[in-house]
């Protein structure tokens, strides 16, 4: 037997016992983990003798302690995503500064890699009545979305903040999204003059991220032919119609939709759907489909490094919306319906 044998703390403290709880349970789903080893106390002083003020301890015995944060948290303002981390805390007589560390199978904190702390936060200590034994950690649920992790030994207690529900920023993103509108000046109102405001009443726009070639091939290779496409990359593209319009004889109304096409040798079939918050095509159903119009494909004027779209108007409320990528391009007729 271990003199310090390992523990674990779970929060929610049901989700240990998951097999025993309802399906319908909260507190079936859990959200953090710590496996550690707890030393005992067995009449010595702990803080400031047996754990060093102002040196990395690895918040228990034996192997450094281990955290896993089943989602995203945030702890003293570092967005941590979910995953396994060591912890450690460095005391001092009146605060500890917690630390969270992506090094892993690790003996303690000798020679540690303190290149991989991820976050590091200051908490102060309190002084309890009663001697914990044992090296216990607990948990103290605040709210649903925050709760502390409550560190015990000897008569000093710790307890570490953690956010459960942080902001999650999207990031730089290799296909940036932009957006095309018909007429152009539309998206710029503010800078046309009063007297061309009725001409530039939005129409037509079209919403999409920009993936680039990146030196591979796209037509035939990256886009098998056959394949259903997002037009873009993310989010499935969108078309949002600000008049009613016609695609391919179809009439469709003022509104919000989607945009695919099935990538072939020589043409593309543009997709007009109703599935607009999606992420591509996959279990796509037919059933939200609006319009198939197949269109030509021709060669774009020069390569283009990212995937671009613009309206090409075509007089007679008739307008193109031109998709180009690589060295291929194919259009979109658009029909603006009079009112």
């Amino acid at each position: 037997m271990d003199p310090s044998p390992m523990d674990a703390a779970h929060y929610p403290r049901a989700a240990a016992f998951q097999n025993y709880l309802d399906a319908a349970d909260p507190d079936r789903v859990q959200q953090i983990k710590v496996l550690y080893c707890r030393p005992q106390k067995k009449g010595r002083e702990i803080f400031g003798e047996l754990v060093p003020w102002g040196q990395d301890w690895r918040l228990g015995a034996n192997e450094a302690t281990e955290v896993t944060f089943f989602q995203p948290v945030e702890i003293g303002g570092t967005y941590i995503p979910a995953g396994t981390y060591t912890m450690f805390a460095q005391p001092y007589p009146q605060q500890w500064i917690i630390k969270i560390s992506q090094e892993r199978f690790i003996g303690g904190a000798e020679n540690r890699d303190i290149t991989k702390d991820i976050a590091a936060v200051s908490v102060p200590t309190t002084s309890v009545a009663d001697v914990r034994e044992y090296f216990t950690i607990g948990f103290q649920k605040i709210d649903d979305y925050n709760v502390n992790m409550v560190l015990e030994w000897d008569q000093t207690r710790a307890a570490l903040p953690i956010n459960l529900n942080p902001p999650i920023m999207s990031g730089e993103d290799t296909s940036p999204m932009d957006l095309v509108q018909y007429p152009n000046m539309s998206r710029l109102r503010n800078y046309v003059e009063e007297a061309e405001l009725a001409a530039n009443e939005p129409l037509v726009r079209a919403v999409y991220s920009r993936p680039q070639m990146k030196g591979r091939t796209i037509f035939g290779g990256l886009l098998k032919y056959g394949s259903m496409w997002r037009v873009g990359a993310n989010e499935t593209t969108e078309l949002t119609f600000f008049k009613n319009v016609t695609i391919g004889g179809t009439d469709i109304e003022a509104g919000r939709y989607g945009l695919f096409a099935t990538v072939n040798k020589g043409n593309w079939e543009f997709i007009i759907h109703k599935n607009v918050q999606s992420w591509g095509p996959p279990n796509h159903n037919e059933e939200d489909n609006v319009v198939k119009v197949v269109a030509p494909t021709e060669k774009t004027p020069e390569t283009l490094e990212a995937l671009s779209m613009t309206f090409v108007e075509k007089g007679d409320n008739q307008i193109e919306l031109v998709v180009g990528w690589e060295n291929t391009m194919a259009r979109l007729p658009i029909t603006i319906k009079s009112e």
